[in-house]
């Protein structure tokens, strides 16, 4: 393996597998020699200071000994290190491109004996179903001529009997046999797979544990045609298939109508700003759908937050009186503070009342549908009876361009393409929301409630901590996303009506289950921005509103359908 050595090419006659050729057991030992006294020996001292660190039952004294110790290994170990890199790495590149060549003769070979085995299997098996077959129409043929003469009622029903059992008795061999043949099908697909596994590891631990990107794509794309059924693909897509397509019957429907290109910059930006403020209900919904919940009381706390944030920052004197309060005029106050006041009033009372129906569901195990049902209507009746139902008007023209207007981008064949300032909270919103349940312990709580509680509570999770720290999450969201709906509309009591579904039915869209547990974040997004390009979309058609019911309808019975059958599918 030195410099001046010729590489070496597996001949096809030599090649058994990875672990057990020579060459390759020679490099992985000759890199294990370099490795051990090195970059291993670094890692494994880094772990024991890191250890001795965190341990608080020894003594200052003995502790600071140790870390003196492992400081002094763990600079010995640097510079062997050091020392052994540039050998090391050679030997590496060597390790990895031998290993190539190698797996160019080894997959192939593993390929053509899989392949003729599975020949061979299907041969056997074609020949054993014929078999069967036969043996089972000469017993068949036995049993009728031994009930030849006989006539008898009683006979007649025993001659059905026993070729009824005869033939149960066939389809059991039949089907004893197809899961033999199927059985050596699947062998010979994991013998190929686990061949192209293999050379995958292989040159990982020639690197040291370091994976490459390119190896990374191959490898889960060679995972993704192992698992790949067509039945499964259909089952996890074939709702997304379905909409995809009445997009596109929808973009070539549009010019041939008159009505224009629906793929325009303006359209889609619009599209965005529409969906923006939706995606803080779906974000908060789909916290309690994870836990086999749902929440009702969504399109009431968007009034609720809309109609707080109307008031505090309508230009003027209100002319709206609140429990026969008011009207009031913030305007000597300055905008800042009337605007954070909005903010937080709006995520306070969206919260509170999210907490009320948390209690309820969290402890006395109360279904959220009846606890936000009842939310719902509490809030309702008070927005109708405080407002009378009067809109509160819109807010201060200078904010509402500042939070929720436009930037110009420029003019591009003739229109002037605007970004709507909205859809920046809404994926900060996202982002928040990912993190929350990808990267905390709360997160992955979440998951285990909704999954199972009874077992959660068992492994030492509060499942009341967990569902009201996703109540009040949802509050907080609703708060958030109410606040900036008062920069679309004149906000009222009846604001928001309705939004609760779309909010469900996005997230149930986008593939977070009713059954608790399964579900992400990007789901629920896809699902706002389908829903929300679905509405427009049959909008700028000319499709009347009533019947935009009937498509969402059926998008959400598919969804749900789709997800009880996987949920069968699973038990």
């Amino acid at each position: 393996m030195g410099n001046g050595e010729k590489k070496e090419t597996p001949a096809a006659a030599e090649v058994t597998s990875f672990e057990e050729d020579p060459k390759l057991k020679e490099y992985t030992r000759s890199l294990m020699e370099l490795r051990k006294d090195g970059v291993n020996k670094v890692l494994s001292v880094k772990q024991e200071i890191s250890a001795v660190k965190k341990n608080k039952l020894l003594e200052p004294d003995a502790k600071q000994e140790m870390l003196t110790r492992y400081r002094q290994e763990l600079a010995e170990a640097q510079k062997v290190a050091a020392e052994n890199r540039e050998e090391e790495q050679k030997l590496s590149r060597e390790g990895v491109a031998y290993t190539n060549d190698l797996a160019k003769v080894y997959l192939k070979q593993v390929v053509a004996e899989e392949n003729e085995k599975l020949k061979q299997n299907k041969e056997g098996y074609l020949g054993e179903i014929r078999q069967i077959k036969e043996e089972s129409a000469a017993e068949e043929e036995k049993i009728r001529s031994s009930f030849a003469e006989k006539t008898s009622k009683a006979d007649r029903a025993s001659l059905k009997e026993e070729i009824q059992i005869q033939r149960y008795q066939l389809k059991s061999k039949l089907f004893d046999a197809k899961s033999k043949y199927l059985t050596a099908m699947e062998s010979s697909r994991d013998a190929k797979n686990q061949a192209y596994v293999d050379h995958i590891h292989t040159n990982r631990n020639l690197r040291n544990g370091k994976t490459k990107f390119s190896e990374n794509i191959i490898l889960n794309f060679r995972n993704y045609i192992y698992r790949f059924t067509l039945s499964q693909f259909f089952l996890d897509n074939g709702l997304y298939l379905a909409i995809i397509v009445f997009f596109i019957v929808c973009i070539i429907l549009a010019p041939l109508s008159n009505q224009g290109n629906l793929l325009s910059l303006p359209n889609i930006f619009t599209i965005l700003e529409q969906a923006s403020t939706r995606m803080f209900y779906a974000l908060g919904v789909a916290g309690l759908i994870l836990l086999a919940g749902t929440d009702l009381s969504v399109g009431r706390m968007v009034a609720l937050g809309s109609v707080i944030t109307g008031l505090i920052l309508h230009p003027g004197r209100n002319i709206v009186t609140f429990f026969g309060m008011g009207p009031w005029d913030f305007t000597p106050m300055p905008m800042g503070a009337r605007v954070i006041m909005a903010l937080v009033l709006s995520v306070v009372l969206c919260v509170l009342f999210s907490s009320f129906a948390g209690v309820f569901t969290a402890r006395l195990k109360m279904h959220p549908f009846i606890s936000t049902l009842a939310t719902q209507l509490i809030i309702y009746g008070l927005l109708f009876f405080g407002t009378s139902g009067t809109p509160v008007g819109s807010i201060d023209s200078g904010i509402k361009d500042l939070l929720g207007g436009r930037w110009i981008l420029g003019v591009i064949n003739g229109q002037l393409i605007t970004f709507p300032k909205l859809i920046i909270p809404a994926v900060i919103a996202v982002i928040v929301a990912w993190f929350i349940w990808n990267k905390t312990i709360f997160g992955k709580n979440m998951y285990a409630v909704g999954g199972n509680s009874e077992a959660a509570s068992v492994s030492g999770i509060s499942v009341f901590k967990v569902t009201m720290g996703v109540f009040i999450m949802a509050g907080i969201f609703y708060g958030f996303g109410s606040f900036f709906e008062a920069f679309k509309a004149n906000a009222s009591a009846g604001t928001g009506q309705g939004y609760e579904l779309d909010a469900i039915a996005a997230c149930v869209v986008g593939g977070i289950s009713f059954n608790g547990g399964i579900g992400k974040i990007g789901g629920a997004v896809i699902g706002v921005i389908i829903f929300t390009s679905l509405t427009y979309c049959l909008t700028f058609l000319g499709i009347d509103t009533n019947l935009q019911f009937v498509f969402k309808g059926f998008i959400i019975i598919a969804a749900v359908a789709l997800d009880s059958v996987k949920y069968l599918k699973k038990k």
